[in-house]
């Protein structure tokens, strides 16, 4: 017998519909990104801009640590309902325990690993002994969290696909609520420095863990804990499928590494910190994006696994006009708001403000073409052809960026540097394009 929850994937596909699908998820991702920020706004102003670029320099590490949950999250969340939308659902609750389990043991993996190779990844990085000094305290506390992180990125897109978008909300906002008092608390009141900083980022992430253990323990859902089956088909599939992903994550801690050293190069630590400035304003933009993608994928995948191309075609041509609005309304506003935004980061007559201003109005261009490349990639991990997300994702992500970040800033300079993400982002709008026509036909979208 069907599920009461399925009836949300019964329902037309209106615009109003696909956004009360949506609009949970965006919100989800854009608070995210915006206590991210709060993360960045304290530490600049209770710490310093040398801490601000320590987090920055963090990243990458962060990156590799997170890169295959998200893996297993996104590619697992599209075979799974793939399943559920061809009637498996015994099948597909048992691959999402098992997959659960995967998860928190690669957790633990990973923060081993972590700890073992602390000291050598910023012993002969070039940077000064008060910012090495920094980004070894930060990442110390971040990995004592690497399981809870993990599982918070599954049950995140879990919860989207079991029709819980609205707890799922409320799961990161709580989080990122308990983040911001933290980082009062922990920075202004006690002092705590860096570290605390990172111990408040990992308690407010726990909240979504803590919590999808609690509602996936529960048997009267669409999806639930079950007896685990653990199947190597399945985890190969997954892990193809979310490949794209997974390059996405990875790549991106190289390309903000490749970011780093460059700025290093041509201006110093102020570009770092100029830089973590300009990340945080498109990863609030693109947040999104993402937020949508997120919030159609289980639609996506639903409606290919019951073959139903009517929906699928009016949910994809509906969500190519939602981004394009989107597209237009953050380059104003990005644009509009550029000067009192970095103002919040550092003062006016700090050499970071305006190398963070020219760099914002510069690489606000990005944002005409970012939306459309994250919404293919997530379009085809839900229609589960891995290869070609990742063939989108590792493009956009690593190869033209590679090709703009050695190019451009040698022609242009630090000018030049900022210029790499829109020369890269039009290149990879290119690429999306010629995949999304090719393949029209064998998804009928």
């Amino acid at each position: 017998m069907q599920q009461p929850e399925n009836s949300v994937y019964q329902k037309p596909v209106t615009l109003g519909n696909i956004m009360k699908f949506a609009v949970p998820t965006i919100a989800m991702t854009v608070f995210m990104s915006f206590y991210t920020m709060v993360d960045g706004l304290f530490v600049s102003n209770l710490i310093g801009t040398e801490a601000l670029s320590a987090i920055n320099l963090t990243a990458p590490v962060i990156s590799l640590v997170t890169a295959i949950s998200t893996m297993l999250a996104t590619g697992g969340s599209a075979v799974i309902m793939r399943k559920m939308g061809g009637g498996r659902q015994e099948e597909a609750r048992q691959d999402f325990t098992a997959l659960i389990i995967v998860n928190a043991v690669v957790g633990l993996v990973m923060c081993g690993l972590g700890y073992l190779c602390l000291d050598l990844i910023f012993s002969r990085a070039g940077l000064s002994e008060a910012v090495a000094a920094y980004c070894r305290t930060y990442l110390s506390r971040y990995l004592i969290f690497t399981v809870p992180i993990l599982l918070m990125n599954n049950f995140t897109l879990y919860m989207i696909a079991a029709g819980k978008s609205m707890l799922s909300m409320v799961c990161s906002v709580s989080g990122g609520v308990l983040n911001i008092v933290l980082d009062y608390v922990f920075l202004a009141l006690l002092d705590t420095g860096i570290g605390g900083a990172a111990v408040a980022t990992g308690l407010g992430y726990s909240v979504t863990a803590v919590v999808g253990l609690v509602v996936f323990a529960r048997r009267d859902g669409l999806l639930h804990f079950q007896k685990p089956v653990f199947r190597l088909g399945v985890l190969r599939e997954v892990a193809v499928n979310g490949s794209s992903e997974m390059a996405t994550t990875l790549v991106t801690g190289i390309i903000t590494l490749l970011f780093n050293w460059t700025m290093l190069h041509y201006v110093g630590e102020d570009g770092v910190a100029a830089i973590t400035i300009i990340m945080y304003v498109l990863m609030f933009a693109s947040s999104l994006y993402t937020g949508y993608s997120y919030g159609v994928a289980p639609m996506i995948s639903y409606y290919y696994g019951e073959q139903n191309h009517e929906k699928l075609h009016r949910l994809v041509h509906t969500s190519l006009l939602v981004i394009a609005v989107i597209s237009v309304a953050t380059m104003v506003l990005s644009f509009a708001v550029t000067e009192p935004l970095v103002s919040v980061f550092t003062r006016p007559d700090h050499p970071v403000y305006q190398l963070a201003v020219t760099g914002n109005r510069i690489c606000t261009a990005a944002l005409a073409f970012i939306g459309f490349n994250i919404f293919a990639s997530g379009l085809f991990t839900a229609l589960s052809n891995g290869v070609v997300s990742a063939v989108l994702a590792f493009s956009r992500s690593f190869v033209f960026m590679l090709i703009t970040m050695l190019a451009l800033p040698a022609l242009f300079g630090v000018n030049g540097i900022w210029l790499a993400t829109p020369a890269a982002e039009l290149m990879a709008l290119v690429l999306s394009a010629a995949a999304f026509f090719r393949y029209r036909k064998r998804y009928r979208y």
